[in-house]
């Protein structure tokens, strides 16, 4: 199978970094171009990066000398590459016109930002949920003028772990929802080591994830509605969102009330015969099984458990009974596996099955 040609966007940063590690042996992608900020700008990616990189693996051979371009230089994509993964750290505003410039110029974004998800024509996509949300599609190219571009994005990584593990519950009548998530300080872009306010303390507050957290799951739910997403009535969602001195791995412990009594085997059930479309298509990283339940009574553990599936699966663990709500359990993803990268080359890889992702001509 020829390759397709893959630019990151951000190649320098954390989540930049992780996707240059999820695609070095990837079967369908090639880097062709690594793109970062001005001042990185004409140098080598080694020396872009400097003493920054945080990956606990090396940085690869094939992108030390790599000489990375600037996010101003979108004209030279057009030759290089057949898409781009966006991870680049902008203000709203300028991210915008980034991205639709460069879908304007008819290359596909798979953006891992959150300035465009509440566009009403760009997906918000869990590959595993909401597949059929890439119709909307064909509703951007029309609103852009344009014939193969688009941006599809993914969503926020603190609603990784429990919306999967909510989603194959949802037509026993979920009603209410309270979840407080346990995040990671890479998911702020740092390391345990050069944060030392995070040693031996919680943070008990995430600006913005509260509200993306109560949000971003009624978009994923909701249902197609000609060029754009009625978003899902219920369940209402109440989330609390904690920074806490874990280097990787995002924890949720999450509180259901649903309409109708059911049994706890339901649940269970209903995790382990879980199937997707991306799943069923066996696409590269999708993780076979998706959901994966723990009968230990302390697991799962970031510690442990995060890097399930090469960080692709949730694990989920302690269902039981609750006096105030119906049901009660843990769940965990990775956040810059699942949660960013990863998320984002499995979303490409739905794209290039259901026929979006072409090669340019």
């Amino acid at each position: 199978m020829k390759k397709f040609r893959v630019g990151i966007l951000g190649a320098t940063g954390h989540v930049g970094q992780c996707f240059i590690l999820q695609l070095v042996d990837h079967p369908w992608f090639e880097i062709t171009k690594l793109m970062a900020s001005p001042k990185s700008k004409g140098k080598t990616y080694r020396e872009a990066v400097g003493e920054h990189w945080r990956m606990d693996e090396p940085m690869p051979e094939s992108v030390k000398d790599v000489v990375v371009g600037g996010t101003d230089e979108i004209d030279l994509l057009k030759r290089e590459v057949d898409f781009v993964f966006s991870a680049v750290d902008m203000e709203k505003d300028a991210l915008i016109q980034l991205e639709e410039a460069i879908a304007k110029s008819e290359i596909p974004v798979i953006s891992n930002n959150s300035a465009m998800r509440w566009t009403p024509d760009v997906p918000l996509i869990i590959p595993e949920i909401n597949p059929d949300h890439t119709q909307l599609i064909e509703a951007q190219r029309k609103r852009l003028g344009i014939e193969r571009g688009f941006i599809v994005v993914k969503p926020n990584c603190s609603i990784q772990s429990y919306v999967p593990a909510l989603t194959p519950l949802m037509d026993f009548g979920i009603e209410e929802v309270f979840v407080t998530t346990y995040q990671a300080v890479s998911g702020a872009g740092r390391r345990l080591v050069d944060w030392p306010e995070m040693q031996n303390n919680v943070i008990p507050f995430i600006s913005g994830e509260e509200e993306k957290s109560e949000w971003e799951p009624l978009k994923i739910w909701g249902k197609m509605r000609g060029d754009r997403i009625e978003l899902a009535r219920k369940p209402l969602i109440s989330s609390q969102c904690v920074r806490v001195p874990v280097e990787f791995g995002h924890l949720a412990a999450v509180f259901v009330r649903f309409r109708r009594p059911i049994e706890s085997t339901d649940i269970l059930l209903r995790w382990l015969d879980f199937t997707s479309e991306v799943g069923e298509a066996n696409l590269p990283t999708a993780p076979r099984p998706f959901l994966r339940y723990f009968e230990e009574t302390d697991r799962p553990q970031p510690k442990y458990d995060a890097s399930s599936r090469h960080g692709m699966g949730i694990s989920i663990g302690r269902l039981r009974e609750d006096p105030i709500f119906d049901y009660k359990f843990v769940c965990l993803s990775n956040n810059l596996i699942r949660g960013a990268a990863g998320g984002a080359i499995l979303t490409a890889e739905l794209l290039i099955h259901q026929g979006w992702l072409d090669y340019a001509k």
